[in-house]
């Protein structure tokens, strides 16, 4: 390079992304993990998609404004408009869409995609990120919105969460919509009011009601009645012993689809009072690809706010050792017996890991120490001619011995 220094690369990942090193993955898998035993006890089935699709499916169904700002959108070498998946909703109504004289229906569905959003990294907020998605298809009762609600709150009780850690926040969009029927606005002005009143929280009152001015083109200062629905759904969540659901006005959910019950879990702390996800009911969705409407009501529940919410409520796993045992080998001569060994304790059911350094025994037991593997067995020459083996407990200094 015409002696030059080639240019260091930087070892930063890409603003809004993050890197998982091994103790952050195990808190990744273990969310994952209760995310999948929680819905699947109520017989929800795993469904995976590609993360590329159509940008028009956005435009159609999110609205121009997710497109055009928070979205990764590129042109491929085809020429066609391609988007990075910013929410699986639509996809899973495609999916639905596509063969629903095939699906038996009610469906009900979930998946854990990664999605990616090009907006101001902040807490609670990246720019890729993955979510949990529970959706019921095919059935249009009080019911289906109740069951959905109970999933989102048994998934929080699953992760430790007492009822007074968190709130459910139910509101009927709907009735939200027929109110504002009254003010005359058009299509556009409806959209810009509703995802103001989404953010009402997140804005001083003088602000808020500025906004809502400009929006409207006048006056309007939302407040609505809590509807038949809402009540309806508030009562049987308490029948279900479900206490910390109520209705709020200012739950609207800020995408266009949703057609009438939409809720959101609020985190209940003072450290951490955010809406932490919600969803709602979508019965249009589906019709827009052809064919009649599919009733569906689902929701979203993002990794990043569930994760800030397991540490400001101190819910987070105790840290797990990647082995059981460790095998500390004196030298290269007893690697082979030592990989045998590790063979026969894996088939037994452990989890083994060998120290191939051959640094001094002493050494090797302090990197079991500081992994938090509990025990360590040494193998040196005697114990490859023979010696029975002896697992040490590195908490207490026990030695048993092995099998």
């Amino acid at each position: 390079m015409n002696g030059s220094k080639a240019k260091k690369l930087s070892t930063d990942s890409y603003k809004g992304v993050r890197d998982f090193y091994p103790a952050d993955m195990a808190v990744q898998e273990y969310i994952f993990g209760v995310w999948k035993k929680a819905v699947e006890s109520f017989g929800y089935e795993e469904y995976g998609a590609s993360v590329l699709e159509p940008a028009d499916l956005y435009r159609a169904k999110s609205g121009e404004e997710i497109v055009n700002e928070q979205t990764y959108t590129f042109t491929d070498r085809g020429e066609r408009e391609v988007t990075l998946r910013p929410e699986m909703t639509p996809t899973v109504a495609r999916m639905v869409a596509a063969r629903r004289r095939k699906l038996t229906f009610p469906l009900r569905w979930y998946s854990i995609p990664n999605l990616f959003r090009y907006e101001q990294p902040q807490r609670g907020r990246v720019r890729e990120h993955w979510q949990l998605n529970v959706d019921l298809f095919g059935a249009d009762s009080i019911e289906a919105d109740v069951e959905v609600i109970s999933v989102a709150y048994r998934i929080m009780k699953a992760f430790g969460a007492a009822d007074g850690d968190f709130e459910i926040r139910i509101n009927d969009r709907k009735a939200v919509l027929a109110g504002l029927n009254g003010a005359r606005l058009s299509p556009e002005q409806m959209r810009a009011v509703t995802r103001l009143m989404d953010k009402k929280d997140k804005l001083p009152r003088d602000a808020y009601l500025a906004a809502l001015k400009e929006a409207a083109g006048a006056d309007i200062d939302p407040a609505f009645e809590e509807s038949e629905a809402t009540q309806a759904a508030v009562r049987a969540l308490s029948a279900a012993g479900i206490s910390n659901a109520r209705f709020d006005a200012s739950i609207v959910r800020g995408f266009d689809y949703y057609t009438g019950i939409v809720f959101e879990i609020y985190d209940a702390d003072p450290a951490n009072r955010r809406a932490l996800f919600g969803g709602g009911r979508y019965d249009d969705l589906a019709s827009l690809f052809g064919g009649d409407k599919i009733p569906a009501v689902g929701f979203g529940m993002g990794d990043v706010t569930m994760r800030d919410f397991l540490e400001t409520h101190k819910l987070m796993p105790a840290p797990r050792a990647p082995a059981d045992y460790y095998l500390c080998v004196m030298a290269p001569e007893q690697a082979a017996f030592a990989a045998a060994t590790a063979d026969r304790l894996r088939a037994a059911g452990s989890r083994v890991a060998v120290d191939l350094s051959f640094k001094k025994v002493g050494d090797q037991i302090k990197s079991a120490d500081k992994r938090g593997i509990p025990a360590a067995v040494v193998i040196g020459p005697e114990e490859a001619a023979g010696k029975p083996l002896k697992a040490k407990d590195l908490k207490t200094g026990a030695e048993s011995e092995l099998p």
